[in-house]
């Protein structure tokens, strides 16, 4: 017996309905991808008033992390914009590719040094990420024990 809720009952409706929850979820991506662009245009904006020597993106970064520390900003607001910048990460090394290419004859005379910096910069960020995680999760644990202590009284 076919349920009237199936998609074989209405296939137009089925259809309708998934361009409906695919342009919901599109205007979601974009107003988060845009909120994000957004704080990261005022953290620099802020940096480069205040002329702090940091990246405007780092300082927004920091931003966003006090914002959703402090409840200001729900991470449910933000995540579908991050996952999807995450997921197009590659548009935004396309410039860089093409300066690279572009510029191709200091990349054989002092190619091996870049490639030097670029391997230790990325070995320096994974180190201090892995460190940074290691002792969140240290602090979390002592959290944990302190609480559990504590309703245990």
């Amino acid at each position: 017996m076919m349920n009237a809720n199936s998609s074989y009952a209405n296939p137009v409706m089925s259809s309708a309905g998934r361009v409906a929850r695919a342009l919901e979820r599109g205007a979601i991506v974009a107003a988060q991808s845009t909120l994000l662009a957004l704080l990261w245009i005022a953290a620099d904006a802020l940096a480069q008033g205040m002329r702090l020597p940091m990246n405007g993106g780092v300082l927004g970064l920091g931003l966003l992390l006090v914002l959703l520390f402090s409840g200001r900003i729900a991470p449910r607001w933000v995540k579908a914009g991050a996952d999807w910048l995450l997921s197009e990460m590659l548009l935004f090394f396309i410039p860089a590719a093409v300066a690279a290419v572009q510029y191709g004859d200091v990349l054989k005379a002092q190619g091996w040094r870049l490639a030097l910096v670029v391997v230790g910069g990325t070995l320096l960020a994974m180190v201090a990420v892995a460190v940074a995680v290691e002792q969140t999760a240290k602090f979390e644990r002592r959290l944990a024990l302190r609480r559990a202590r504590a309703h245990a009284v």
